[in-house]
């Protein structure tokens, strides 16, 4: 499996298991470990999926030392403002029962999202953070955090999926030197992608299924991914991407599925932003 270099220098996985959606604490336990198992090293979770806990009793349980998992994780929206994030790193770092956290995020970027990037500033001079970033920041959001945080995020991860491709996220990304990690890189199922005919003839030719050329085309973008499936077998078979490349033919036919939006959420509605702030993943 091949690495992204991170702008300050740290190292990251470029496929990952992510945990959304998986709150059951021993279905969580489960699944994690099974990913390990499978040769997964890098694992994506957040406060708000409420499975942190679960998440770090698994590695501590998988056998592998410290250093062989990358463990990334978000602050929630309820959580910003300077002294309040301040708390819910530490508070993030109990729950996963780490002392250090590979790469923490800001969930969103709404509210008073500036004071809660100075708290993971702090934490990363301290040493609580290895590299820190933030998540579904469209290119304009982007260059304004990028022009005015003194550490530049050294992660954006959004929605990137071969039906939303967000070419012009990823030129941003790329001027300003932040990674590109997506979330919802097989569409949450949508757009008909496990039998999507572009993609399964693709995968045909390499013996792969769709599922799998659409990995392998975000993976050749250069963009992470954090693909999740409760099932031993999925697992495995998203992980099993590493043995084949797209031609640049392949690669332009998928580019021509891009719609240009989001089918899954749609950031800009005034609704979905209030939804956001009114949110509580604690008392």
């Amino acid at each position: 499996m091949d690495e992204l270099t991170l702008a300050n220098g740290v190292r990251m996985p470029q496929e990952g298991f992510g945990v959304f959606q998986i709150p059951d604490h021993e279905e969580a336990k489960r699944v994690v470990r099974d990913a390990l198992a499978c040769g997964y090293r890098l694992v994506d979770t957040a406060a708000a999926y409420l499975n942190e806990h679960a998440v770090g009793e698994a590695i501590r349980e998988s056998g592998l030392r410290r250093e062989e998992v990358f463990v990334e994780t978000k602050i929630w929206v309820q959580d910003y403002g300077y002294e309040r994030t301040l708390r819910a790193i530490d508070a993030a770092l109990a729950r996963l029962g780490l002392d250090v956290i590979d790469l923490l995020l800001l969930h969103q970027p709404i509210g008073d999202w500036p004071g809660a990037w100075r708290a993971l500033e702090a934490a990363y001079r301290a040493g609580k953070l290895r590299a820190i970033g933030m998540a579904n920041c469209y290119p304009h959001v982007l260059a304004d955090v990028c022009l005015t945080a003194d550490i530049r995020p050294m992660v954006n991860q959004v929605e990137i999926h071969p039906f939303f491709q967000q070419e012009a996220n990823l030129a941003t990304m790329r001027d300003y030197g932040v990674a590109p990690q997506a979330w919802g890189s097989l569409a949450e199922g949508g757009h008909g992608i496990f039998t999507h005919p572009t993609l399964t003839e693709i995968g045909r030719a390499h013996g792969k299924s769709a599922a799998q050329v659409a990995l392998r085309w975000a993976v050749q973008r250069g963009v992470a991914i954090i693909p999740k499936s409760t099932h031993r077998e999925r697992l495995a078979e998203n992980l099993d991407i590493w043995d084949f490349a797209l031609s640049d033919d392949e690669m332009a036919r998928i580019r021509a599925l891009d719609t240009g939006h989001s089918d899954i959420v749609n950031h800009f509605d005034p609704a979905f932003v209030k939804m956001l702030h009114n949110h509580r993943v604690h008392a």
